[in-house]
């Protein structure tokens, strides 16, 4: 197995792909979403009526959470994105270009604010496949609302709850938690294992790491 890295060494990575090769973050977010829709695919066979509830935060993580709805979408599926947010608060291009196209899917109910309302817990609640795409590497300090109740309603839940690159709430570099943490059946980790997914197994349930085509040259100077 290649050695586990930390976010920060994952952040270098990613700007050396970027910047140096060529190879767009856009790409990278691109590849990241197709990858949690096909683990999905490949571990649930028949999609067709499952109610999928992509949580998503307004950061990169939230846009692999677009982008995997959008592939799943073509599954027969009934895909709700939940934004925790406004889209006016999406922190990255990449992430604002994917919003855009799903919001012109009919195939995907959007629903978007800065509070976890009656209508998104019932999501939650009715859910049969819950996309944890809230946080990815880049967390720091306390979990404010309306992030600290969406960790409780999807760790309510009775989905099978897929964390997108680390589980929200999990300290990817020492597998600590921040106060609450989501609870997953599953793991998808991209380009390399996080440092801290090699403990904490009772959030991160098995970790599965998908490769994104950032080429290896990316970590020249930085492993």
């Amino acid at each position: 197995m290649k050695k586990p890295i930390t976010s920060d060494q994952m952040y270098r990575i990613e700007e050396n792909g970027h910047s140096v090769l060529g190879m767009r973050r856009f790409l990278m977010m691109e590849n990241a979403g197709h990858g949690v829709a096909d683990f999905i695919v490949h571990k649930f066979k028949r999609l067709k009526n499952k109610r999928i509830v992509a949580v998503c935060g307004t950061g990169n993580n939230g846009g692999d959470g677009f982008v995997a709805s959008r592939h799943l979408a073509g599954h027969g599926t009934k895909i709700t994105v939940i934004l925790l947010g406004s889209p006016s608060d999406l922190r990255s291009e990449e992430a604002r270009l994917n919003w855009g196209i799903i919001e012109k899917m009919n195939s995907i109910e959007i629903i978007f604010g800065k509070e976890l309302t009656d209508e998104i817990k019932s999501r939650i609640a009715k859910a049969n496949i819950i996309l944890d795409s809230i946080f990815g590497t880049g967390i720091k300090g306390g979990i404010r609302e309306p992030y600290a109740s969406a960790i409780d309603a999807i760790n309510k839940s009775k989905a099978y709850v897929l964390a997108v690159d680390v589980p929200s709430g999990f300290d990817p570099n020492t597998g600590q938690i921040h106060e609450k943490c989501v609870r997953a059946d599953a793991t998808i980790t991209f380009h390399r294992l996080k440092t801290g997914l090699t403990k904490g197994k009772k959030y991160t349930g098995p970790v599965h790491v998908e490769w994104i085509g950032i080429p290896p040259e990316a970590e020249s100077g930085v492993l």
